[in-house]
């Protein structure tokens, strides 16, 4: 089955085009370098939570709205394969600052255990 990176983050909505911009850059280098499908999600319906939400997790601050984005590999092993190359692949490097902080995304790897 495939395995799955996760994103969270906040993003100013004044950097909208610049963070869609900067996504279609990395997207053909992650897809370069083995990755299946990248999906980036502008947070419309997002509410605050009591306990938890998407918003409490990043920090979300005045001006800015969650965006929740994953990248779908073949397998985990693929996955490993290809972060190293895209740490390594100076485009990356190139591409600049990030258009949002980077401190406050939440990320991580995710076996797939169903695909319906």
């Amino acid at each position: 089955m495939s395995y799955v990176d996760g994103f969270l983050a906040a993003v100013p909505a004044a950097k909208r085009e610049a963070y869609v911009a900067f996504a279609t850059r990395a997207a053909a280098i992650f897809k370069e370098h083995g990755a299946l499908k990248l999906v980036e999600n502008w947070g419309d319906d997002v509410p605050e939570g009591k306990l938890t939400s998407f918003p409490m997790a990043v920090k979300l601050e005045e001006g800015e709205v969650v965006v929740f984005s994953w990248v779908i590999w073949p397998s985990k092993e693929a996955r490993v394969k290809g972060w190293e190359a895209i740490m390594q692949d100076p485009r990356m490097q190139e591409a600049g600052e990030m258009p949002f902080d980077g401190k406050r995304m939440i990320y991580g790897g995710f076996e797939t255990v169903l695909e319906a």
